[in-house]
């Protein structure tokens, strides 16, 4: 390797100071009502990484947890490992090996023997790459999107190889995966759920179901598969939202924004960036929920998709004045919010309810246009990244180390403490019975709530309702429901009073027996 190269290799690996702003509560993440003592509205420092020089960060738009990667190679992950709400579920994203809340930002050991450089997040999955271009993958696989070539383990709580070779980057959309390659005619690689034509592969692999010719399914593709359309193409830059994939190619850029409310099963090129309005080489590229944004010639801003929860999409890109002369370096968007790094500035706008654009306690929770972070002004933004109701910013610690001293540092809770921690071993793949499943909760449910009738029958609700669920919700999980008496999952309310309760109330109010028919006089 010549000096040069090695000279610039050492520049794209500085790291900085990680901040942090958003909820803390990640097992309220998705509620109506939040626990607004547990956001973090300003940045913040993470106790775990202070001094530590992270170079990397990684959370997406569905992502409701955060990976982090320091000089070393050392791969950090924390955040949602709850199976109680649907939003993002306990699928051993963290790949600590358990599928335990953590709060604090943790080594993950198992790929301790490997240098990672880059990494992607997915509702439920991350994968990751080490710097001699393998890589690796875990949590949720039950569409493929771990790129193993099977679907066999619905569950990888460790690191699993990916079935690709010399990747360069990776993006992650809500459940499949994007690889970036050097291999000739197979630059970029997908796999996972199809359901959008996410993929690229020209089909959404749609199905009837067996048990009925109405009822549609998708056909998971495990399998990592080069787009075909791009085979003589070299993409230098991709990102994915939570169903859409958009990159940039080597000449000039690609992805959704055509004109056209309808999905789009292959890449396709956009029509405003030709000509003299290319994407470069080293254009930004991001892209939220629902939207995408890149930079274009002189350096421009253009965004696309729903901007705002109200008001009229942006059917092609166009161009975000607010940021013009601005020298945006990185950008990052979550489900509603965007972040922004330019000059000696960070800038976010966008919806959120937990603090992530990051204003403070005494600024506004929302922003329609961009706005500066007060509390980051005069800083170098190295690396953005946003999650479901929160986002990351790495900073460089040059000439403002007092600065960064004054911000407020999270201890955070150990793994674990205030939640509870599961008691049962990570489920089996084959997934049992539902005669066995309600069998083993109903015995659990008799010993633990003898005296509760109420709670029997709530136990008996989430019964049925956890047999259409995944595999460790119908094991290990559906019995800490039964335990819980039914309350923490909110499920079976209103499903009708157990058999003893009925007796009691026709006793006590015969007036009401017969609903419907005429009163008597």
């Amino acid at each position: 390797m010549s000096t040069a190269a090695a000279e610039k290799k050492e520049e794209e690996v500085k790291g900085g100071e990680l901040l942090y702003c958003g909820t803390t509560a990640w097992d309220s993440i998705g509620r109506r009502k939040g626990l607004t003592e547990s956001n973090l509205v300003s940045p913040t420092r993470l106790r775990p990484l202070v001094g530590v020089d992270i170079c990397y960060v990684a959370s997406g738009c569905a992502s409701c947890h955060c990976v982090a990667l320091d000089v070393d190679g050392r791969c950090y992950t924390w955040g949602r490992n709850d199976s109680r709400m649907t939003v993002c579920l306990q699928k051993g994203q963290l790949g600590h090996g358990d599928q335990i809340q953590r709060d604090r930002p943790t080594v993950v050991s198992a790929l301790a023997s490997y240098k990672i450089v880059k990494a992607g997040s997915g509702r439920s999955h991350t994968v990751v790459v080490t710097e001699d271009g393998l890589s690796l993958a875990f949590g949720w696989n039950k569409h493929g999107q771990l790129g193993t070539g099977s679907v066999k383990n619905e569950i990888e709580l460790y690191p699993v190889r990916c079935l690709v070779s010399e990747v360069k980057d990776v993006a992650c959309g809500a459940d499949f995966t994007v690889w970036l390659t050097s291999v000739e005619g197979a630059s970029i690689l997908t796999a996972g759920l199809p359901q959008y034509g996410q993929l690229g592969h020209g089909t959404d692999n749609e199905y009837n179901t067996k048990d009925s010719s109405v009822r549609l399914a998708y056909e998971a593709q495990p399998r990592p598969k080069a787009i075909s359309s791009l085979a003589g193409q070299t993409i230098v830059k991709v990102a994915c939202g939570s169903n859409h994939t958009g990159g940039a190619l080597e000449d000039m850029g690609g992805g959704l924004g055509h004109r056209e409310q309808k999905d789009e099963f292959s890449p396709r090129r956009l029509e405003v960036f030709t000509k003299h309005n290319i994407v470069p080489p080293g254009a930004v590229v991001s892209a939220g929920s629902v939207n995408c944004a890149c930079t274009a010639g002189g350096g421009q801003m253009y965004m696309w998709g729903k901007i705002k929860n109200s008001g009229d999409d942006w059917m092609y890109p166009k161009p975000l004045m607010d940021l013009s002369g601005w020298n945006i370096r990185c950008m990052d968007s979550g489900s509603m919010h965007h972040f922004v790094g330019a000059d000696s500035s960070c800038i976010s706008w966008g919806h959120a309810q937990s603090g992530e654009l990051g204003y403070g306690p005494g600024g506004q929770k929302s922003s329609a246009i961009p706005k500066k972070v007060d509390m980051l002004e005069g800083m170098h933004v190295l690396s953005v990244a946003c999650g479901f109701a929160h986002s990351l910013v790495v900073v460089d610690r040059t000439n403002v180390a007092d600065q960064l001293d004054q911000l407020d540092v999270y201890d955070g809770k150990p793994a674990g403490e205030g939640v509870e921690e599961p008691t049962t071993e990570p489920p089996p793949a084959k997934k049992p019975t539902k005669k066995s499943a309600a069998k083993t909760q109903s015995s659990n449910k008799r010993k633990k709530s003898k005296e509760s009738s109420d709670s029997e029958d709530s136990g008996e609700a989430s019964v049925d309702e956890d047999e259409d669920e995944s595999d460790e919700e119908a094991n290990g999980f559906a019995e800490k429901k039964s335990r819980r008496g039914g309350k923490a999952s909110g499920r079976g309310r209103g499903r009708g009073r157990p058999p003893s309760a009925a007796k009691e109330a026709a006793a006590a109010a015969p007036a009401k027996r017969g609903r419907g028919r005429p009163k008597k006089a």
